[in-house]
């Protein structure tokens, strides 16, 4: 059999290497710096809050060893529209690798279309079944 010797190679070269997709998240290999953060409420200050506890954790950890993801339903999501007050932090967040993500649930209650929200977020079906999942995934939770 052909495979033995190639199994004895595989040894001592010192283990056989392993290869991952090309689409598979480069935060694959810091499963432990991810971290949702929730906003449901309609105040600019709480928003600037979650912003800068992001930012803070991209500055501590670095940014390509922590994945984010701000996620808003409720009245939080009216920081989202264009013309926000907090318009302009929640670009910079998108910008420097945040995921700000909109409830479609919270959207659809409140007649909000994709095209009065700002450029840059993502969208989930329900934000309280997101934080759910990303929880059960194994991320940390931050409501500020």
């Amino acid at each position: 059999m052909r495979i033995i010797p190639i199994l004895a190679l595989c040894a001592l070269a010192g283990g056989c290497v392993s290869v991952q997709g090309h689409d598979e998240h480069p935060m694959a290999m810091h499963q432990g710096n991810r971290v949702v953060i929730q906003v449901s409420d309609n105040d600019p200050a709480k928003w600037n809050l979650a912003l800068n506890n992001a930012r803070n954790i991209q500055s501590d950890l670095g940014v390509d060893n922590v994945k984010i993801e701000i996620v808003a339903y409720g009245p939080g999501l009216n920081m989202l529209k264009v013309g926000s007050p907090v318009a302009p932090r929640i670009d910079e967040a998108v910008v420097g690798g945040a995921q700000v993500a909109a409830c479609e649930n919270t959207m659809t209650a409140q007649k909000v279309t994709r095209e009065q929200i700002l450029p840059g977020v993502t969208y989930v079906p329900a934000g309280v079944v997101e934080i759910m999942k990303r929880q059960q995934e194994g991320w940390s939770y931050i409501r500020p």
